[in-house]
């Protein structure tokens, strides 16, 4: 079995190196193991990095053939540098897992991994066992977040990231998919094929700083929601029609107290209402505008990532490639 592991990075130099390091033992037991051939590469994944990330993919490629680097031409996001990593691995390994740089992602559970691939699973989703290590905050966000894309109708898995293995055939089937606007965790379910689970505690961060603060995790959480689901503009919709009734109930209340003389005016409700459907068409604009803008976008065809610079097995020069 040909395996090549896809890890996107951004200003990752303090845990890279011992990355680096951890994912040549892992992967020289498993070629002992008999689990995956000499072939097999490490693909780091250089997205517009602003420290020495670079030099060190660089460096490591170097100095033993088992590291590839992908630079791209700028910063376009984890999840175009991971599609990036991806397309460089497609049409060589037999299997491709992508996980972080940051070594929270246990690298033990790529031996259970493969036994699943062997045992017919295309797509295999690695799943936290457990929040145990999440503040209050983040777990109960985190479980939020989860339920609203499942009631919004997105097909995502419960506590898994980015951690998880294709096969080739199921690599291939997540080109077909086109759109700009990318929510990797909602796209691959949709691939199908047989899939299976492999369950791992998650670790601190090694070193370095997360690149997920709660504006960035606010942000993926509404790509992935408006990427996948038409729900929110049809939920506008029912909120359109509740608030029609209940204007045609607040005109019968009025009119009543009209007619039975009391006639001094409801400046309370009067505010009120007018703050109310005001925030409401502003909301209501602001989703619509946002479904409007993706489209704007996925008309435009712009590419996805633009591939700087390649360093493999065939070339450790410059070369541009889009997608």
């Amino acid at each position: 079995m040909k395996l090549f592991l896809v890890i996107p990075c951004y200003n990752e130099e303090a845990v890279l190196p011992e990355t680096s390091k951890r994912l040549k033992v892992k992967m020289s037991e498993l070629q002992k193991k008999g689990m995956i051939s000499k072939n097999s590469r490490v693909i780091f994944v250089d997205d517009g990095s602003k420290d020495k990330t670079w030099d060190l993919i660089t460096a490591l490629h170097q100095e033993d053939p088992l590291f590839w680097g992908v630079k791209l031409s700028r910063n376009r996001g984890h999840q175009n540098a991971l599609l990036a990593g991806l397309s460089a691995a497609m049409d060589k390994a037999d299997a491709v897992i992508s996980m972080d740089a940051d070594l929270q992602d246990d690298i033990n559970a790529i031996d259970a991994f493969i036994e699943k691939y062997n045992a017919g699973a295309e797509v295999v989703y690695g799943v936290r066992s457990s929040r145990k290590k999440d503040s209050f905050f983040k777990k109960n966000t985190a479980l939020a977040f989860y339920r609203l894309m499942s009631k919004l109708g997105a097909d995502v898995v419960y506590n898994h990231a980015d951690y998880r293995l294709l096969s080739n055939r199921a690599l291939h089937s997540l080109f077909e998919f086109k759109e700009v606007n990318l929510f990797l965790r909602g796209i691959v379910p949709m691939i199908g094929y047989k899939t299976d689970v492999v369950y791992y505690e998650r670790a601190e961060r090694f070193a370095g700083e997360s690149k997920y603060p709660l504006k960035k995790m606010l942000a993926f959480a509404f790509e992935g929601i408006t990427s996948l689901s038409i729900r929110p503009i049809r939920m506008i919709i029912t909120l359109g029609i509740v608030m029609l009734f209940v204007s045609i109930a607040m005109v019968i209340y009025f009119l009543v107290r009209h007619f039975i003389g009391y006639t001094v005016p409801g400046w309370t409700s009067l505010i009120v209402s007018i703050w109310a459907i005001g925030a409401l068409q502003l909301i209501s604009t602001g989703v619509i505008g946002e479904y409007i803008g993706k489209v704007y976008l996925e008309t435009k065809e712009r590419p996805r990532f633009i591939i700087e610079t390649f360093m493999g097995d065939e070339t450790s020069d410059e070369n541009s490639n889009r997608s």
